[in-house]
């Protein structure tokens, strides 16, 4: 009892401190800024914002009164924040918003501060017209007994706290309709929150929850759900059940890679930039979709000879199942740059052949746009810029085929061109005027637009069809010398450019030149193949094969050659590649290709944390060509990744996504005596079967047909004092499997091989492991003299106390990533992955399970070879 009324008089002298204090502030003249605004008051962003407030109250403004939303920060002292907050029914009886929230201060790496809040005092239930109320970016660590004694309360923000568990208690708001829980350490939720009738809007995302109740269909007011990043790897399918006929919206992580759609619709929004709206009705029966974004390569990808991949490679399960209305499909991509005649598609596996579908963009920033097509069934799915296309059905009668990027180029079928209406297909390729003079080091060389036709049906027409060009830019009918016009003519697969224009009779305008054929070409081969039990293998034959025509202006003579080179140039991109390490750790390379406009932007954003040598020379590559990085000079990778064979690492560029790896390298030289000096050297190609010797290599890059496209120096510094591996102090690492069978182990080795690469990054890891900062500041002491010694004591004490805990494998990858490794976050996922299909593969061949257990594993995107360790 002594201590208690000791700190009820120290609460009380803090008070009286703080009004006096105002008050003399208001004396000397400082006064006290105009911080009402009508029926609003804000101190959040006012320093000594308590100490406003109590003066405010002892000074008994009678505008008080009439105040309904207020905002004030947490980052004040705890008992004047207390005493403060528990005057406030007397002093704002009429309150319906309370914005009580940390987050305004930031500390030295820019994150946000939690505020000191850790609990509400009682009196607050006595506010009987709340019915908003935010206490975010706080530390709270259990619900505040008066919050569900607030029975208005209709909003309810939490988010960013240290919540465990949510009271019983939380079942008695009757008018709540929003919660946000999120970015807290909720395992698990209590039962009485699924009786929340009137809950519209419910934000569990960035939490531990590694399963949901059925009861959550009990939510019949329920509208929006947003799940992502947490541990769950199933719904259960009363979600998707409502009771009501709304339709609700669900927000997914792409760790959960199905979920259930009933009759009634949904509306779902995944992690990894896919939304999907199915109407009511889309299923007569319930229906368990199932999905999975997958690396984009040359084996997955259909693309013609001008496009470009904006997206990875959509796939949604199950395949085929017709809906009965259509569904809609969002997706999630960066623009290009370059736009003019040039238009964006979502391309699909539709009756065996790839198809583009009717895409609408819809603009959510000025560099994200999401790609909105209707679907009648699922596929693979990805998205697609490609030249302006367009088509039509030519009837008996004739018509007019116009392109909508050029419109100087059209097509006129004559009445009996044709005697079954047959769909002809027009895309016209934009050509650059700058490039090819140099090329044909002719400074008046010019070319049109390049026109690619194609055609169902027969391949002849019954009578001539029209074609018109426009003249090559800078060219008039009236000034132009016709012995240096030339039309030029390719019918894939043949890659020879012919010269036609002695074949056919040009009719030339002062814009434009015309020309009749009969037929576009003797073979038109289709964009088609069989669908396997596996992501679709695609190779050049499934490319568009359509007859093109080229009209040039020059003075050469063998025109097609040249043709032949301009063309391939239309398909070139201009790249840089780099090879950089990191400041604070050596041994983390960054290995990136970048089209040659992107490189200074992207060197200015990477040298505030890395360095290195100066982007290689500038090489032409092709969409969707493979290459891969050798590290050589004594230096090898230090990394057992998917995507890397024998030291090799294989990339595949794609113009609009990022071609970018971050790997740990290694070295067996001795790296105390002095530093190791090794490189990169980037091949085009597959990695060969047998890697050839350094000697070989320098051989390689001296021939004239080489595949060898740039080196760039790297250098792993001289170890000093007891820097290096096996130093300091011994830990005992007990053996222990961090993880479970089905979701894939993190073993001894693999903890050993994650602690050797975080380097100076482990304090960030360890914080966001939820560590206590004392105990950093324990093991610092106790390791002061070794680095490594003080990251194995950090994560093996961890992973001990994890051990047989659910979700703690998703834990330290959702750590590793907020603390800005990605590269270490992504070993551990191929771990993780590569442990999953081992599990299946085993569990399948003792048929313990049926064969199908999920979308196809990385392996469907190999060839039959013998497998690998």
């Amino acid at each position: 009892m002594a201590a208690v009324a000791e700190g009820l008089e120290t609460e009380s002298a803090a008070v009286e401190d703080a009004a006096r204090d105002a008050a003399d502030a208001v004396d000397a003249g400082l006064g006290v800024p105009p911080l009402l605004a009508g029926n609003r008051l804000s101190l959040d962003l006012y320093p000594r914002g308590c100490h406003r407030l109590l003066h405010l109250c002892a000074q008994q403004v009678p505008q008080l009164l009439e105040v309904e939303f207020l905002q004030l920060s947490s980052h004040e002292d705890p008992w004047l924040l207390e005493a403060t907050l528990a005057r406030l029914p007397w002093s704002l009886p009429r309150l319906r918003s309370l914005v009580l929230k940390g987050g305004q201060r930031r500390n030295a790496l820019g994150a946000c501060l939690q505020g000191s809040l850790t609990t509400l005092p009682a009196s607050l239930s006595g506010l009987t017209h709340l019915a908003h109320l935010d206490l975010s970016f706080n530390s709270l660590e259990t619900l505040p007994a008066c919050v569900p004694q607030m029975c208005g309360l209709s909003a309810l923000l939490l988010s960013h706290n240290c919540l465990s568990e949510l009271p019983e208690a939380l079942g008695a708001l009757p008018a709540l309709t929003f919660l946000a829980i999120t970015h807290n350490r909720l395992e698990t939720l209590p039962t009485a929150l699924w009786s929340l009738s009137t809950l519209q809007r419910l934000d569990l995302s960035e939490n531990l929850l590694d399963t949901l109740p059925p009861e959550i269909g009990g939510l019949s007011s329920l509208a929006e759900l947003n799940l992502a990043s947490n541990q769950l790897q199933s719904l259960p399918t009363s979600l998707g059940t409502p009771v009501v006929p709304e339709m609700p919206r669900l927000l997914l992580t792409s760790d959960v890679d199905s979920f259930p759609v009933t009759p009634q619709g949904c509306s779902v929004t995944l992690a990894c930039g896919v939304r999907l709206q199915f109407p009511a009705g889309a299923t007569a029966t319930p229906v368990t979709i199932r999905y999975r974004l997958w690396l984009p390569e040359p084996r997955l990808v259909p693309l013609g000879p001008h496009d470009s991949l904006l997206s990875g490679v959509l796939e949604l399960q199950p395949h085929g199942v017709a809906f009965l209305q259509e569904v809609g499909l969002w997706l999630l991509f960066v623009p290009p740059r370059a736009r003019r005649c040039r238009e964006v598609v979502v391309r699909t596996l539709s009756d065996n052949s790839w198809s583009d579908l009717e895409t609408h963009l819809e603009e959510e920033a000025p560099k994200r746009l999401w790609a909105r097509c209707q679907v009648p069934h699922f596929s693979w799915f990805l998205v697609v810029s490609r030249p302006v296309s367009n088509t039509c059905l030519v009837p008996p009668e004739g018509t007019l085929l116009c392109s909508s990027g050029h419109p100087g180029v059209k097509v006129t079928f004559p009445p009996g061109a044709t005697e079954e209406p047959r769909h002809v297909h027009m895309q016209v390729v934009h050509v650059g005027s700058r490039g090819l003079p140099a090329l044909l080091e002719e400074p008046e060389a010019a070319a049109s637009p390049l026109l690619c036709l194609t055609q169902s049906g027969p391949p002849s027409f019954l009578q001539p069809v029209t074609v018109q060009l426009p003249l090559p830019p800078g060219i008039t009918g009236l000034s132009l010398d016709r012995s240096r016009l030339h039309l030029l003519y390719r019918a894939p697969p043949a890659a020879a450019w012919d010269d036609i224009t002695a074949q056919v009779a040009l009719e030339l305008t002062h814009l434009y030149a015309r020309f009749q054929v009969t037929r576009f070409s003797w073979s038109v081969l289709p964009l088609a193949s069989s669908v396997p039990p596996h992501p679709p293998v695609c190779t050049a034959c499934l490319t568009p094969q359509l007859p093109r025509y080229w009209l040039w202006y020059t003075t050469a003579t063998c025109v097609g050659g040249l043709a032949r080179k301009a063309w391939e140039r239309l398909r070139l991109h201009r790249v840089n590649l780099i090879a950089l390490q990191r400041r604070r750790d050596p041994e983390q390379v960054l290995l990136q290709c970048l089209p040659r406009n992107k490189v200074d932007a992207t060197l200015r954003r990477l040298l505030e944390r890395y360095r290195g040598p100066e982007p290689s020379d500038t090489v032409d590559m092709f969409e969707g060509e493979k290459f891969f990085a050798a590290f050589e000079g004594g230096i090898d990778v230090d990394a057992g990744r998917p995507d890397c064979v024998e030291g090799r690492l294989r990339f595949v560029f794609y113009s609009h996504l990022r071609n970018v790896k971050e790997v740990y390298v290694t070295t067996a030289l001795d790296r105390k005596a002095q530093a190791v000096r090794g490189q990169v050297s980037f091949y085009r190609g597959e990695v060969p079967e047998e890697v050839p010797e350094e000697a070989e290599a320098a051989r390689q890059k001296k021939g004239m047909d080489t595949l060898w496209m740039a080196t760039l120096p790297i250098k792993l510094p001289r170890l000093r004092g007891s820097e290096g591996p096996g130093h300091g102090a011994s830990l005992s690492l007990a053996p222990l499997n961090l993880g479970d069978a089905e979701t894939g182990f993190l073993t001894q080795s693999n903890l050993l091989t994650v602690a050797g690469r975080l380097g100076p990054d482990w304090p960030a890891v360890a914080l966001h492991l939820g560590m206590p900062y004392r105990e950093l500041q324990r093991i610092r002491h106790e390791f002061r003299d070794d680095l490594d010694g003080q990251i194995r004591h950090m994560l093996f004490s961890w992973a001990e106390r994890q051990a047989g805990r659910p979700g703690a494998v998703g834990l330290l990858v959702q750590a590793l990533e907020q603390s800005d490794r990605q590269d270490v976050a992504e070993e551990v996922q191929a771990i993780l992955e590569l442990g999953r299909r081992k599990y299946q593969e085993g569990i399948q061949r003792t048929s313990l399970a049926p064969g199908d257990l999920g979308p196809p594993g990385p392996s469907a995107l190999q060839s039959p070879e013998p497998a690998q360790a």
